[in-house]
């Protein structure tokens, strides 16, 4: 009988600590979700754990390494996998909103879009609850605007997708370059890691170095606050504050890594990242709605942004997000062509948002593609991305790009023989 009891007490001291471990270990993710939290999860929790706690220390002086994404100094394997093997113990966010709707596009003005970008977009979305847009890069028109009602509404919360305007306004300050070292309390971090991985630590360092006057006339002048289209019926503006938010809430810090206070919309996103593609011409968005509309469609210049210095280092990271960061869902559906983008996840009153903006190099120009999705769970950054490389796919198999290309050729004037001769050379 004493042997029973032992027994019985040794399991139930094992059983008491087996059923306390997971919640030492359990990490509750803050109320808006980092860009692309649920992909980031894999490779950068053990970071974000770690220095969550250390404020930011600023730009490194004269460092010489830099600790490489993912990792930090004096981390174990063994930490990292306990956390990982408890996530299935956090407490998450009650979401009330539908992720997934039953058709897509109904009611929108189609006559004057490109047929085969449209039919793309629709492809792409599936059953998704989202809105899409595609823009020539070139000129600001809108080839197509999938589920009009919800591109042209107010907006949301922009996420991470703010890191871009935060990142050119500390390009164009000369605060860093695309190889800076930032300290960030433990580990050091460049502009391009940081816009792949989408960290929250190194913008809100980057917000305070700049300060909020300034963070709001680089957010300006790339068109956020203001409407992007010209004479697009029923377009809604999208706002960015006059006031810093409360130190209480996170103050600049938080505004600039996922932009909560902000408000923005497809629309505006797609203006100001046609200008980073384009090397700094902020165009109208425009969207013709009828066939004459579209043959006599003309360029509308806004402003010129005096950016084309600095958006190889924007680029870099943008390409880093899509390759290996936060948006390498877009590379199991599409890689034959590259693509630069920059995700967003975040969530408001039971509504999760998820955007990935992107351009991209192809034979009939650049094209620049904003998906933004509502709902719940299943809604999240690198779910926009997956399904951006869902559109490019789907232009692809219809031979969009090759028929362009074509055309393209057919059209070029022939070479005189002089040109030639010097191409010989």
């Amino acid at each position: 009988m004493k042997k029973l009891l032992g027994f019985v007490a040794v399991f139930a001291l094992v059983s008491g600590l087996t059923l306390r471990l997971p919640a030492l270990n359990t990490v509750h993710g803050p109320h808006h979700a980092k860009s692309g939290q649920v992909v980031e999860a894999r490779h950068t929790l053990r970071r974000k754990h770690s220095a969550a706690s250390r404020p930011a220390t600023g730009i490194a002086k004269g460092a010489s390494t830099q600790a490489a994404p993912g990792k930090l100094p004096g981390r174990h394997g063994r930490v990292q996998r306990a956390v990982l093997n408890s996530r299935k113990h956090r407490s998450y966010e009650r979401f009330t909103a539908s992720s997934f709707v039953s058709s897509q596009g109904d009611g929108d003005l189609t006559a004057g879009e490109d047929p085969t970008i449209r039919a793309a977009v629709i492809d792409a979305l599936g059953n998704m609850n989202g809105t899409a847009v595609v823009i020539n890069a070139s000129t600001g028109r809108v080839l197509a605007m999938v589920n009009q009602k919800m591109a042209l509404s107010p907006g949301a919360e922009p996420c991470s997708t703010i890191k871009l305007s935060v990142g050119l306004a500390a390009l164009s300050e000369g605060l860093v370059t695309r190889d800076t070292p930032v300290n960030l309390g433990g580990f050091r971090m460049n502009l391009t890691e940081a816009l792949a991985h989408s960290n929250n630590l190194y913008f809100e360092e980057m917000g305070r170095e700049l300060g909020f006057e300034r963070v709001r006339h680089y957010a300006t002048q790339f068109g956020l606050g203001e409407l992007a289209g010209y004479n697009i019926a029923g377009e809604q503006l999208g706002t960015y504050p006059d006031h810093e938010l409360p130190a209480s809430e996170g103050g600049v810090g938080r505004m600039c890594s996922f932009g909560q206070g902000v408000s923005m919309t497809p629309l505006q996103l797609g203006a100001f990242v046609a200008a980073i593609a384009n090397g700094g011409t902020l165009y109208y968005l425009q969207h013709p709605t009828t066939p004459v509309e579209a043959a006599n469609f003309e360029p509308r210049v806004k402003r010129t942004l005096n950016i084309s210095r600095f958006v190889p280092d924007l680029q870099d990271g943008m390409a880093g997000a899509v390759e290996y960061g936060t948006a390498r869902s877009l590379r199991v559906n599409f890689h034959e062509l590259p693509v630069f983008g920059k995700t967003g996840t975040c969530s408001d009153k039971g509504t999760r948002f998820g955007w990935f903006a992107s351009y991209s190099d192809s034979p009939m120009g650049t094209l620049v593609t904003v998906f933004f999705l509502e709902g719940g769970r299943p809604v999240f950054g690198p779910r926009a991305a997956e399904l951006t490389g869902l559109f490019y796919r789907s232009l692809w198999d219809r031979n969009y790009f090759a028929d362009k290309g074509q055309v393209q050729a057919e059209n070029a004037p022939a070479p005189s023989l002089s040109a030639l001769h010097s191409t010989a050379e």
